[in-house]
């Protein structure tokens, strides 16, 4: 079969700030291209429609996948994109009543049959690489998927029928080379230290073995942990060099440095083949040391992610977050050592929040010059996660205000009000707090090298909201204002999504 996946410009709910979410967030969807592999590699043929680089619009994005006359397509969805998803597959029934359509991802994992709309006929549930091919063969058969898990379908009643999960993958080290022939590759860059650059993705493990309450672990069986073996994770790095040119590696990973011994020897292997490419990855700073940076950093590693989340004591302990304060500032401050960037990204919006409690975060990164890089997220509840039962039920301080998912947005938009905090309030401290980061000098020139000159131009964008929120606040304090009631979203705009933790990213398994 000629198997068509697709994955649509998801930018323009940004409006003006579109242009900062694909220049951030253009990462090739290498979830995709793994399981066109996967496909391949069973008889059938695969292509790609990747709309985010160019933003292609639902028309020019169905006309693309027309083009190509597949026999099945598929879409993969995070929960605040999936009306984008819709939107789309809707399009294609449209113009191809015949053609079948199949969506994956976490948000259906999470939800199973309530994904199952009308311009969908699949919705996979789990990881896909192992039931997907057997499902094809099925289908070009002519046979149902009775008895396959991991696939919701309609029976002949037209009702959802729907055999359990799918079983995780056991040996990681069976699956193929994500295929990135089906991509243009040229088309992702990334932001670094060292200017804007070619990348790809690569995984080296599965899982994260803490269940934090922001993430949806429990659905996602996020806590089963699986390596790729280092020959494989190095043979692919190599392939990529040798083969598409590419240097810098983004290592989707949770937690890089899970296992010491693993990356080590990956670090060795890297130099053992002497390949010249740069690499980045995420971990927990509790998880870092001294002598394990210097030998990543001597092997490529230019920047490295914490979870840092904020700095208050009891919301730490609300969040699950076990790693103790003094531990980030450690951790910034050897890979400052190393040359190496050190990410904190910080979440405002938890239970527990006040505005004091972000002053205090925004103080903690304004006088720590260790910590060059900072991103600002504000906390949303995600279905599956223990965070969205908090606020779906209203406990501690916390208020959902909708259940549109498409409004579940980490950057310029709000769906909760936390205390006191309203979601204007949310997206109005995210602001501030982007200019007290950012405007600090010491970290001018890593933003420039990341964002170039538009970084400034956001900056002062950003620059001129903050002043006028602040002369609203003193206005309504002088004048006696009342404060407005909690809106079901804040104010459109802001910083490009970038990340969803375990409730979806590009580092996905799930299709």
């Amino acid at each position: 079969m000629r198997v068509g996946f697709i994955y649509p410009a998801w930018t323009k709910s940004y409006g003006i700030f579109g242009y900062f979410a694909r220049r951030n967030s253009s990462w090739p969807p290498m979830n995709l291209a793994l399981l066109g592999a996967v496909v391949k590699q069973h008889g059938h043929e695969a292509f790609i429609v990747d709309g985010t680089p160019d933003n292609l619009s639902v028309d020019d994005t169905v006309a693309k996948v027309l083009a190509e006359e597949p026999e099945i397509v598929g879409l993969t969805t995070y929960s605040p994109f999936f009306h984008v998803q819709v939107e789309l597959a809707t399009a294609l029934k449209k113009a191809r009543p015949d053609l079948p359509i199949m969506i994956g991802g976490s948000h259906t994992t999470i939800v199973k049959e309530k994904a199952l709309e009308d311009c969908f006929d699949y919705v996979f549930v789990g990881e896909a690489e192992d039931v997907l091919p057997r499902f094809l063969d099925r289908l070009q058969e002519g046979r149902t998927p009775e008895g396959l898990k991991g696939i919701i379908w309609r029976g002949e009643d037209g009702q959802p029928v729907f055999e359990g999960a799918a079983d995780p993958l056991e040996d990681f080290d069976s699956l193929p080379m994500a295929d990135r022939t089906l991509l243009d590759n040229s088309k992702y860059l990334l932001g670094t230290l060292e200017g804007r650059n070619p990348f790809t993705l690569i995984q080296t493990t599965r899982g994260c073995p803490w269940k934090c309450i922001f993430c949806a672990s429990k659905d996602l069986n996020t806590t089963l942990i699986r390596r790729r073996s280092p020959a494989s994770v190095v043979a692919e790095m190599k392939h990529v060099v040798d083969t598409y040119g590419i240097r810098h590696f983004f290592i989707v990973d949770d937690v890089l440095t899970l296992y010491d011994e693993h990356i080590l020897k990956i670090c060795d292997l890297i130099e053992d083949e002497g390949l010249d490419i740069t690499w980045e990855s995420s971990t927990r700073a509790n998880l870092v040391n001294d002598e394990q940076v210097k030998r990543m950093a001597e092997c490529g590693l230019i920047r490295l992610s914490f979870g840092l989340e904020t700095v208050d004591t009891e919301m730490r302990k609300t969040m699950k977050k076990k790693v103790p304060l003094q531990y980030y500032v450690e951790a910034n401050r050897i890979l400052n050592k190393y040359n190496v960037e050190a990410m904190n990204s910080v979440m405002i919006g938890l239970p527990g929040e006040s505005e004091e409690t972000v002053r205090t975060l925004l103080r903690f990164l304004g006088e720590n010059r260790d910590i060059k890089q900072a991103n600002l997220a504000i906390a949303v509840p995600y279905p599956g996660t223990e965070f969205y039962e908090i606020a779906k039920q209203g406990d501690q301080g916390v208020t959902l205000h909708t259940d549109d998912f498409s409004q579940y947005r980490r950057y310029g938009a709000a769906v909760t009000t936390v205390g006191d905090l309203t979601p204007k309030d949310l997206v109005e401290l995210q602001n501030e707090g982007f200019v007290r980061i950012y405007m600090a000098p010491w970290r001018w020139a890593p933003m420039y090298a990341k964002h170039g000159v538009f970084g400034f131009v956001l900056l002062f964008v950003r620059v001129g909201r903050m002043i006028l929120w602040r002369s609203s606040r003193l206005f309504q304090s002088l004048f006696s204002v009342p404060k407005p009631a909690a809106a079901a979203a804040g104010a459109a705009g802001g910083q490009a999504e970038t990340e969803f933790g375990h409730q979806g990213t590009p580092k996905s398994p799930h299709f």
